[in-house]
């Protein structure tokens, strides 16, 4: 065999090789995650379901609201709980508080903060925005009392909403806030990577937090039931 013919089998052998390698990690019925990716519509009790995308759908839902209705799920969680049938076919009273989130025309959210936010970022490390609402409180702040012309200390609270970033571990459900030690912790599953980010400057670390989260969803893509 002359040799250039033999380094187009090898190559060939090679390719072959490597697409029944990628092919038999896939599991049977499951596609790797891409933005094209569509959540069967649904309501998430936790994140297994979300796995699993297996979702408790619109017709398990006890309601009186239209099913083909644009604003479903935002009228549906207007109450403190609603009622279901499970996949068992047992009626359940489920709190708006204890569902994980909900799918809407294959868009994920999640339940965060007394809010339904969007994941727009998906893979083995999401990242995703939330409101969050805190009480500042001064002990030391004070008011005029009139009555006797002097001033009195009184508790001071103020109210606050501010946006927050956060991830989402695939592999256990747990949430972080976006900083550069979740990042760290998250990717030292790969240590190549690991390596790379902890040589980085802190300043570095913090900026290019986003960047990294990317290149770990990339070096390790998931997979999820068609």
């Amino acid at each position: 065999m002359k040799l250039k013919s033999y380094l187009i089998l090898l190559f060939l052998i090679s390719i072959s090789g490597t697409i029944i390698a990628q092919t038999e990690s896939i599991p049977a019925g499951y596609v790797q995650y891409s933005n094209s990716f569509k959540f069967k519509d649904g309501i998430y009790l936790n994140f297994q379901q979300v796995k699993l995308n297996s979702p408790i759908q619109k017709s398990q839902i006890v309601t009186n609201i239209d099913y083909n209705s644009f604003d479903f799920y935002e009228k549906l969680f207007e109450s403190d709980q609603i009622s279901l049938y499970n996949n068992l076919g047992i009626k359940k009273d489920i709190k708006i508080n204890e569902i994980w989130g909900f799918s809407d025309k294959g868009v994920l959210y999640i339940n965060l903060n007394d809010e339904f936010n969007r994941i727009p970022v998906f893979g083995s490390i999401s990242h995703f925005i939330a409101n969050k609402t805190y009480t500042e409180y001064d002990p030391y702040s004070y008011s005029p009392y009139n009555r006797y012309n002097s001033y009195y200390y009184q508790d001071s609270r103020t109210t606050k909403t501010v946006m927050m970033q956060y991830i989402l571990d695939f592999e256990s459900g747990k949430l972080y806030d976006f900083d550069y030690k979740s990042v760290e912790l998250l990717i030292s599953k790969d240590e190549e990577l690991y390596e790379e980010f902890i040589k980085l400057s802190k300043r570095k670390r913090k900026n290019l937090k986003f960047l990294y989260i990317r290149k770990y969803n990339k070096k390790h893509p998931i997979y999820l039931p068609k």
